[in-house]
């Protein structure tokens, strides 16, 4: 990953936290990491956790960002889910959201996807 790629990535986790933040959501962890598995963000939006996966692009080229969200990319996000609720002794309602930041210049677009989908049963 470049450098300028992971300042976009930055901005867009910023500007995503601003967002649940000011939806009443509470942020407990950023950038949560365990065995190169990471959540970019993990809030209660009232009493249940949510694992929010940030996608941040410029413009539409390529793909749109949530298309960017493969099958091992869920599997590897259910994974770590897994792995801190089980860390923290948790038992809570959960879900998965995606939220996806594209900027045009200086604007951006904010998209979010409550419920974006559901983790696979093993």
């Amino acid at each position: 990953m470049t450098r300028k790629s992971r300042e976009l990535g930055e901005k867009g986790e910023q500007i995503a936290t601003d967002y649940l933040t000011r939806k009443g959501y509470r942020i407990i962890e950023r950038n949560w990491i365990f065995d190169h598995k990471e959540l970019d963000i993990i809030a209660y939006d009232g009493d249940d956790l949510v694992f929010v996966e940030v996608k941040t692009r410029t413009g539409y080229q390529y793909e749109h960002p949530l298309e960017a969200i493969s099958s091992g990319k869920i599997r590897n996000l259910v994974t770590a889910a897994d792995i801190f609720l089980r860390m923290r002794n948790l038992d809570v309602e959960s879900r998965f959201d995606v939220i996806t930041v594209v900027f045009y210049g200086e604007k951006f677009e904010l998209q979010h996807y409550p419920g974006a989908f559901i983790p696979p049963v093993n």
